[in-house]
């Protein structure tokens, strides 16, 4: 909604423009009239829409054409009066006024004009015989009003279709000549009306209709108020209701009926609130939310928005098979004014044996929308009217901002959900297939997939100690000079060699020793094509040998060239090594599921390894004197201390693994 309006009042001298202002401010015709009246402002409170109107009198006896062409510019819309009792003030409407506005004002976004037949007190005969041909023959002419200044008629009526006829245009809705919507309002709502179908079976039913009535208008129909509303409609058309509901087609007459019995404020108030600007676009306000992301912070989707997704998915899935079939997938962004998702997404996410989609992969994709580039998934959610069907302020009441990484570090814990692995490889290492092999797909399945729809990410949910979390793998390009801070910033490192290529390790040890060896970023070594013959790398030191020396787990062997999915044993790894980067967990077979590994994580764990060695300083410190240690005394403390480590592990075992 516009913050004001500006009207000007233009016209022929002694027509009354100046008698029209003043008997409005004063509400009685003034006995002495000035040139021209200074320009007055009208508080929002008094207005019926509550927005603040300025009104401007124009003098040609005072005013120059200069000063003149900056008033037609600055206003909203233009008042162009002229006495019913002077037939040549009426012929000089189109005869100078229309065309002089026409010149002043740019043809695509004409002002609207208003004509205004003042003096109707001085005649008995009305003047719209003469207008209407003057109505029809120019558009932008939104109405014509016969007053009195003298008697007060339509004198408040005038300034109020003034302002209706800024806020609420006629010109982008509707086409007199054709007695039809314009396509871009069509357009609108069209989404409007696939937005309030909650079940998409292309009927607004009872409980939509009243959702509908009740988002735009704060109140609910009556059920005999809906009868009658769907009474008009049949009435009109055939296939305007269907099954006691409202199809589209009756949705878009009710809208064509309103503007053509001059009710435009029903359907800018419709198309207002969800989103539309003066021009029928989607407002900027709407689409882009402000939403502060402090630095070293991520964005994710709140359990509210994970809801709305799923009743999307749920709404556009018709033969409920759990995936999208590209026909699925139009008919669900078919309130999008582009196609979001292209071809590289089918290979981004997880899909069913048709290459469709399937439910997991549709939310990580999501997820992976809003972690990389939160503006355009905001914007999308706009698209699919979140915020509307939601009933919330806005699309960013759907984003989780998490806090900053150092403090997740520092109180060694999390609440985040999004974890994000950046590969380093070097040209041919295999990266490709590691990310394919997340989704589930062999070196099979890989080669089938088309050069130009590859992807550079992957996303996937994985379980860490039972908790699902979304793992985001990105391959990084190896021919780089400088690396990026975007593809720095991770939660852990992946750094993938070909076995079966002597040089290949070499790359991964240069990008470590360059960006990661100081670094509190967790890193793991991927030998891949472990089932090709092992080469000798040209290093230095053997990558066990690397490994050992810098302090990080040993090469873990991959390879996707199996008949079955690959194994998703290493996934488990990564992830937990984003999630738990300060416990340095040292898992022997990488599943972290089975009871070895649980243990094992468990006993090299910080907190066990702090605790044992406080319970070997307090047992040591006082009892190392040799008649101590002689004494059964001191044997009877110590196997004390010993009982009670075994049962702290064995209680930490019960609270903290085996539950889950």
């Amino acid at each position: 909604m516009r913050k004001d309006v500006r009207i000007l009042l233009v016209g022929e001298p002694k027509v009354g423009k100046t008698s029209l202002i003043m008997s409005l401010v004063s509400e009685e015709f003034p006995d002495v009239v000035p040139y021209r009246a200074e320009e007055i402002t009208i508080p929002a409170d008094v207005t019926p829409e509550r927005v603040p109107t300025h009104i401007v009198d124009y003098s040609e006896a005072e005013q120059t054409d200069e000063q003149l062409d900056q008033e037609i510019s600055k206003a909203n819309v233009i008042c162009i009066v002229y006495s019913v009792n002077n037939k040549k003030s009426i012929e000089k409407v189109t005869s100078h006024w229309i065309p002089l506005i026409n010149e002043r004002t740019d043809k695509d976004s004409r002002v609207p004009l208003i004509l205004v037949g003042n003096k109707s007190d001085l005649v008995e005969h009305s003047s719209m015989e003469t207008i209407l041909p003057i109505m029809n023959q120019h558009t932008e002419i939104e109405t014509c009003v016969e007053c009195s200044a003298k008697n007060l008629k339509n004198i408040s009526e005038l300034f109020y279709y003034a302002q209706k006829a800024v806020l609420h245009p006629t010109g982008p809705l509707y086409c007199p000549e054709q007695k039809e919507m314009k396509p871009a309002c069509i357009r609108a709502l069209m989404r409007i009306f696939k937005v309030s179908d909650l079940d998409n079976d292309g009927i607004l039913n009872d409980n939509e209709l009243n959702f509908f009535q009740r988002t735009c208008f704060n109140t609910p129909l009556a059920p005999q108020a809906l009868e009658d509303v769907k009474n008009v409609v049949r009435k009109n058309m055939t296939d305007g209701v269907c099954d006691n509901g409202l199809t589209l087609k009756g949705f878009l007459f009710l809208h064509t009926l309103f503007i053509q019995r001059g009710r435009h404020e029903t359907t800018w108030t419709v198309l207002r609130r969800f989103g539309y600007d003066d021009d029928l676009e989607l407002h900027q306000d709407y689409l882009f939310p402000l939403l502060k992301i402090p630095p070293d912070c991520t964005t994710e989707l709140n359990h509210n928005a994970y809801l709305f997704l799923q009743s999307v998915f749920d709404k556009y899935d018709k033969d409920r098979d759990c995936a999208l079939s590209p026909e699925e997938l139009k008919d669900l962004f078919d309130v999008f004014p582009y196609m979001p998702w292209g071809p590289d997404v089918n290979n981004t996410v997880c899909t069913n044996e048709q290459g469709w989609i399937t439910y997991q992969g549709y939310m990580s994709q999501w997820t992976l929308t809003t972690y990389l580039d939160v503006q355009r998934c905001l914007e999308y959610l706009g698209y699919l009217g979140y915020s509307i069907i939601t009933e919330q302020e806005s699309q960013a009441a759907s984003i989780t901002v998490t806090r900053d990484k150092k403090v997740d570090l520092q109180k060694k814990q999390t609440q985040r959900c999004v974890f994000r692995c950046n590969i380093f490889g070097a040209s041919g290492s295999g990266k490709t297939g590691f990310l394919q092999s997340f989704l589930g797909r062999n070196l099979m399945h890989q080669r089938t997939i088309k050069e130009e729809h590859k992807s550079y990410y992957a996303i996937n949910t994985i379980y860490v100690y039972g908790q699902e979390k979304y793992l985001l793998l990105h391959e990084v390009f190896s021919d780089f000079d400088v690396l990026s801070d975007a593809e720095l910033s991770c939660d852990v490192v992946c750094l993938l060699y070909d076995i079966s290529n002597p040089g290949s390790f070499e790359y991964c040890t240069k990008v470590f020793k360059q960006y990661f060896m100081d670094s509190k970023i967790p890193c793991l070594m991927i030998a891949a094509k472990s089932d090709l013959p092992e080469a000798r790398q040209q290093y230095a030191a053997s990558p066990m040998e690397f490994c050992r020396q810098h302090r990080i787990p040993p090469p873990q062997a991959f390879t996707c060239n199996t008949a079955a999915t690959p194994s998703k044993d290493i996934f488990v790894k990564l992830a937990t090594m984003a999630v738990y980067p300060h416990a340095r967990l040292r898992c022997m077979c990488s599943c972290n599921r089975c009871t070895f590994c649980l243990c094992q994580n468990l006993l090299n764990s910080e907190l066990l390894q702090t605790v044992k060695s406080k319970l070997y300083t307090v047992v040591f410190s006082r009892h190392m004197s040799q008649a101590d240690v002689k004494s059964s005394a001191f044997w009877l403390r110590a196997s004390m201390g010993a009982t009670l480590f075994a049962v702290l592990g064995f209680a930490m075992y019960r609270v903290v693994i085996r539950p889950r």
